[in-house]
């Protein structure tokens, strides 16, 4: 590969006569010692009679920004080094280089502006630094070829449209609790928590439809509220020990989530936690757990069975409403207060287990509703299993 090791060099390069292709771009390495240099530099990259194509080396100059607009509209630049000087990346500093394919973002930059990268249409893969904490508007708008991207964990701002008609991106982000505005939801693929995190935040992941993965690590003490809402693709989930509360709406209408995995530490399972998971298939609640929320597993139509610890002195209103599939329940001893329509819609439960004696004042009149007279059979018979023939009978028979 031809080098050039002078601004000189490489004018007279790039203003001959055009004689090869992006793939046998040439590369000019340049020592850029002061701003009149680099202006002479993105000058003559920008010129319009500079047909041929070049990739740049600048990783021993001691530059210190990419300026606003500097290789704007570059269409012969294939790729550039940028020196571990940089700190930031200007407003639309390599928009619309169109023969740009790929860029690494040095540690040391801390901001990306906007329009930095827009429609560099050929622009297949950037690596971000890991002291970048801000990505500004649109700064990869429209990089139609951009395939996958890493956000990594010291970003905590990125503006509106940022990967704005990226379609072909998927984005892995190493989340970031004060991360205050983000707008690549549709682009989230996989998200890895670093071990500083102690907790999920309220709707950190809310509506991300293109989550199917996440790693959460031990640290980690506390789900938010709305935290996995809508994540409709999130398959599996496996929360540590040490998070004491799985807070309202954690994992509501996650639909693909067929596998959650509850540790031993948790005390508490909000209201509709889990509602709509309509393909969990099966759920350990562990013995730690005191009180099951309302609407807590509302329409997990997959369940088929479900049993509820010892501990547990509260199932409240509408828990399990909705589960058409559940055939069996069992209910702890200490569940004094069972909720209205706790199990209302379990039209395929055939045999329900009472381990603790029925209190009047906690079982509320309508905690059975739908059930036909089990209710009524369990206030005069006490502990034991009830069954029924099928969903759609009405009398239960107390078997032992």
């Amino acid at each position: 590969m031809k080098q050039f090791d002078s601004i000189e060099g490489l004018r007279g390069y790039l203003s001959g006569s055009p004689e090869n292709t992006p793939e046998t771009a040439y590369e000019a390495k340049l020592d850029i010692g002061n701003t009149a240099d680099f202006e002479k530099l993105t000058s003559l990259i920008r010129l319009r009679e500079a047909k041929k194509y070049v990739s740049l080396d600048l990783s021993d100059s001691a530059l210190t920004e990419i300026p606003d607009g500097a290789f704007w509209k570059s269409a012969n630049l294939t790729g550039i080094t940028l020196p571990g000087s940089v700190t930031r990346i200007g407003d639309t500093a390599f928009s619309r280089c169109t023969s740009l394919t790929s860029l690494t973002i040095p540690d040391g930059v801390t901001s990306i502006g906007r329009n930095a990268f827009a429609r560099s249409d050929s622009l297949v893969s950037v690596t971000i630094g890991n002291s970048v904490a801000s990505i500004g508007n649109e700064a990869f708008a429209n990089c139609a070829s951009l395939t996958a991207l890493t956000i990594p964990a010291s970003v905590t701002s990125i503006g509106y449209m940022a990967f704005g008609n990226c379609a072909s991106l998927t984005i892995t982000w190493y989340y970031n609790p004060a991360l205050t505005s983000w707008f690549f939801k549709e682009y989230l693929k996989t998200v890895i928590i670093p071990d500083s995190v102690t907790s999920i935040g309220e709707k950190a992941f809310f509506g991300c439809t293109g989550l199917t993965g996440i790693t959460i690590p031990d640290n980690v003490t506390g789900i938010g509220m709305s935290a996995f809402e809508d994540c409709k693709n999130l398959a599996g989930i496996t929360i540590p020990d040490g998070v004491t509360r799985i807070e309202t709406a954690a994992f509501h209408n996650c639909a693909g989530l067929a596998s959650v995995v509850i540790p031993a530490s948790v005390t508490s399972i909000a209201g509709d936690a889990f509602s709509g998971c309509a393909s969990l298939t099966s759920i350990a609640i562990p013995d730690s757990v005191a009180s099951i929320g309302g609407q807590a597993f509302e329409g997990c139509t997959g369940l088929a069975s479900v049993t509820v610890p010892d501990n547990v002195t509260s199932i409240w209103e509408q828990a399990f409403s909705g589960c058409t599939g559940l055939a069996s329940v069992t209910v702890g001893k200490s569940a004094a207060s069972i909720g209205k329509a706790a199990f209302l819609g379990c039209t395929g439960l055939t045999s329900v287990t009472f381990r603790g004696a029925p209190d009047p004042e906690g079982l509320h009149k309508d905690a059975l509703k739908g059930l036909g007279d089990l209710r009524g059979k369990y206030l005069a018979k006490g502990i034991g299993t009830y069954t029924r023939e099928n969903g759609e009978s009405k009398k239960w028979t107390k078997s032992n």
